[in-house]
């Protein structure tokens, strides 16, 4: 069943810094944004909150969020969870889901890790659609929260997988993950790893700030995963007691399939318009670079 969102009178409960002339600012400044969607007062208390209350840096958070979302399609369009081919696909290739459990410290904990292991069913724009679809469902129903983990389960991942990534795929995300996604992330992490894992890293680093790289760990067994967060909560096959993968993965598929409209109405209504952006509108190019334009990157 599709279900509310979180409101801003709860949210306000929740979190004693918030103030209102803080929102106050926020709207008046987002009003004189003509080139910026409807934002609710719900959705500017995730920009605040992710930001630590700084008023410059949420604004430029805002500005990213939206950008990004209307230039690249290839993550933030088609993403009817019913009608695209490639999503019902993407469903059946990876699972991506919000842990039921928070750690102690109230993050929350979204895992993803194969379910099919053929590299040749693996779409990389199509997983990073089902990540972001699950993510902002998350976000639009819980609002705040203390913070955020993302674990990769690296399973079965082989060679094949890491040759259908590219290096604009990752910048895109990663800019996305770390100028845009308002979430206080906390924790970056990949278990399971083999090889293969040094060959992905490379491609990913060049894009990643200095504050992503420190959050990032790599694991070989879970005893060092267990340092950063309780393994119960991992699902069975990960070595936790959470549940079976795909009962978890079904529920997760559920929740995006049962909110099908949300999905369908946030596409129409939550992109920026350029033409009515102050100064030069924006573009794709101006936000990544040319596609096909890598400079060979020396990694250490």
């Amino acid at each position: 069943m599709a279900f509310q969102g979180m409101k801003y009178e709860d949210e306000l409960k929740n979190n004693p810094d918030l103030k209102e002339e803080d929102m106050q600012m926020l709207r008046d400044w987002y009003k004189k944004q003509p080139h910026l969607p409807k934002i609710t007062d719900s959705e500017l208390v995730l920009f605040l909150h992710s930001n630590y209350y700084r008023m410059e840096p949420t604004k430029t958070t805002i500005d990213a969020y939206y950008t990004v979302r209307s230039h690249v399609p290839e993550f933030f369009s088609n993403r009817d969870p019913l009608g695209s081919k490639e999503l019902r696909k993407s469903f059946q290739t990876i699972t991506i889901q919000v842990l039921e459990t928070k750690t102690p410290e109230g993050y929350a904990v979204l895992y993803g890790r194969l379910i099919d292991t053929d590299p040749s069913n693996y779409v990389y724009n199509d997983a990073m659609k089902f990540l972001s679809m699950v993510l902002d469902l998350w976000l639009y129903k819980e609002g705040t929260t203390q913070g955020h983990i993302i674990l990769f389960d690296m399973k079965n991942v082989v060679f094949g997988h890491a040759a259908r990534l590219n290096p604009m795929g990752l910048k895109k995300y990663l800019f996305y993950l770390q100028e845009a996604l308002p979430v206080r992330l906390k924790g970056f992490h990949f278990m399971n790893i083999t090889s293969v894992m040094d060959v992905i890293l490379n491609m990913m680093k060049p894009f990643m700030k200095k504050e992503l790289l420190d959050m990032l760990h790599t694991h070989t067994t879970l005893d060092t995963v267990a340092k950063f967060l309780p393994v119960d909560i991992l699902p069975n096959e990960a070595g936790g007691k959470a549940g079976p993968l795909m009962q978890l993965h079904e529920k997760s598929v559920k929740m995006l399939e049962d909110n099908r409209d949300w999905f369908l109405e946030e596409e129409q209504t939550r992109r920026v318009n350029e033409s009515l952006r102050a100064g030069k509108g924006k573009t794709a190019t101006d936000l990544f670079g040319v596609e096909g334009t890598f400079k060979k990157l020396d990694i250490d």
